[in-house]
């Protein structure tokens, strides 16, 4: 069977190691793929949220990584392919917002986040698992 089960495969990125191992597997040359990544006001102090310099040069460094992962995904060779980059708890914006609106077949991420206390599976991998309403891939 040379056809992929999926038409649109939702990854969530950051730049940790399973986060990478997500992205790889998530790259079919047949399924449109969207890739999202979550900036975290959390793991900022309350000066840095509050500086609007602050969050624009976070948002702006998170954008390009994710457009690193966009002109990856194109060169190996995936011909359709969607950046997002969304704001707030990474779990629940992609459960509840982009899922919703990407209405993707599967969504594929890693077990462990690069930073916060709550990087080890069982805080937004856990949640995405159990919360979303599509098939979740957990890569670790």
């Amino acid at each position: 069977m040379t056809s992929t089960a999926f038409k649109r495969i939702l990854v969530g990125v950051d730049d940790s190691a399973d986060a990478k191992l997500a992205f790889k597997h998530a790259i079919q040359d047949e399924a449109e793929l969207v890739i999202v990544s979550v900036l975290e006001k959390d793991d900022m102090n309350v000066y840095q949220a509050l500086s609007k310099d602050f969050v624009y040069g976070e948002q702006t460094e998170l954008e390009k990584h994710i457009l690193e992962y966009q002109k990856e995904a194109q060169t190996a060779g995936v011909k359709n392919v969607r950046a997002l980059v969304a704001e707030g708890e990474p779990g629940e914006v992609i459960v509840k917002d982009i899922i919703t609106h990407v209405e993707p077949d599967v969504l594929i991420i890693g077990s462990e986040a690069k930073r916060g206390i709550r990087r080890h599976f069982g805080s937004q991998a856990a949640y995405m698992a159990k919360y979303s309403p599509i098939s979740v891939l957990v890569i670790r």
